[in-house]
């Protein structure tokens, strides 16, 4: 059997390295494009073959990518408040990265199958309630906007040039690694010491939290599909309250320190979000990390890495 070839935008980062870490250690040759300066031995240790350092365009995936089984496409803007403060960059990382992804396979590679990680932003502010696949799309911040715009894509070039597709929508992502957004945030908050530490928000705002180990499982689940297009939410399907994960971080780390919220909302954040997960669950998938020993074992990682 021919080995199977996966091309991975945007493999530098949190994600897109542990999909290329999974998917080469189940057999797959696995190319990576995007940006980052990595030396061969790094990147090799993420099981990657061949990476280029390059903006995702037609041009770089004409010489770069070679005939790929699967494209998984996590090039893009990754941060809300980002996108915020440069909308018209965080547009141009997401959609026209997107856009040069599919055109490519329309022109040169349309065999084969596109995944796409997007993001439950595109939901935006929804009721304390679990998030079907068929929720209509509120997207509250430029971000989620852009995402639902890279989507749309995706649907578009499957619905007209009959590409395959599945796109998944991942809700708050971590794990080991992820040097940004809250968990990174109060870590590096609960290290200063001080009696008390202070967050945005009321605290009583709802996540659902998926370790990146669960979520590129399903990403390689995904890739067996035989789906013209298909949307799945990548989530744990458990409510957990800013305030709950905040305090018990807080006591994992040591500093016993009191968690306190200032009641300002920032720009683009939701209220509530809780994925219905039926849907990837009758796929064959379900997570298996709890949240709990999650942060247990992203503060030991912080603690030994990023400390001092």
């Amino acid at each position: 059997m021919n080995t199977r070839t996966a091309l991975i935008t945007g493999a530098y980062g949190f994600i897109g390295r542990n999909i290329a870490r999974l998917f080469g250690e189940k057999g797959w040759n696995v190319i990576g494009m995007g940006h980052g300066v990595w030396l061969r031995t790094e990147w090799t240790k993420w099981k990657i073959a061949e990476w280029n350092t390059c903006d995702i365009t037609i041009d770089s995936l004409q010489t770069y990518a070679g005939d790929p089984d699967v494209i998984v496409h996590c090039a893009g803007g990754s941060s809300v408040g980002f996108s915020v403060s440069h909308p018209a960059e965080d547009f141009n990382r997401t959609v026209s990265s997107t856009l040069a992804v599919l055109e490519y396979m329309r022109l040169f590679n349309n065999t084969a199958q596109l995944i796409y990680p997007s993001s439950a932003a595109v939901y935006g502010r929804q009721d304390d309630r679990q998030l079907g696949e068929d929720e209509p799309l509120s997207p509250v911040s430029p971000y989620g906007y852009h995402k639902k715009i890279a989507e749309d894509l995706c649907k578009s070039y499957s619905d007209n040039y009959e590409l395959r597709v599945s796109i998944i929508r991942f809700f708050s992502l971590y794990g080991e690694g992820l040097r940004k957004q809250l968990l990174w945030e109060a870590c590096g908050k609960f290290s200063r010491g001080e009696e008390q530490v202070m967050f945005f928000g009321s605290g009583e705002e709802t996540r659902d939290w998926l370790h990146v180990l669960d979520a590129v499982k399903l990403i390689l689940l995904r890739s067996e599909s035989s789906d013209r297009f298909s949307i799945v939410n990548g989530g744990s399907g458990e409510r957990v309250t800013i305030r709950e994960i905040l305090e018990y971080m807080s006591n994992e780390y040591g500093a016993h320190q009191s968690v306190l919220f200032n009641g300002v909302v920032r720009k683009g954040d939701p209220n509530f979000y809780r994925a219905d997960t039926t849907r990837a669950v009758s796929l064959g998938w379900k997570p298996s990390v709890d949240w709990r020993q999650g942060v247990r074992d992203y503060v030991k990682w912080y603690q030994g890495a990023c400390r001092g």
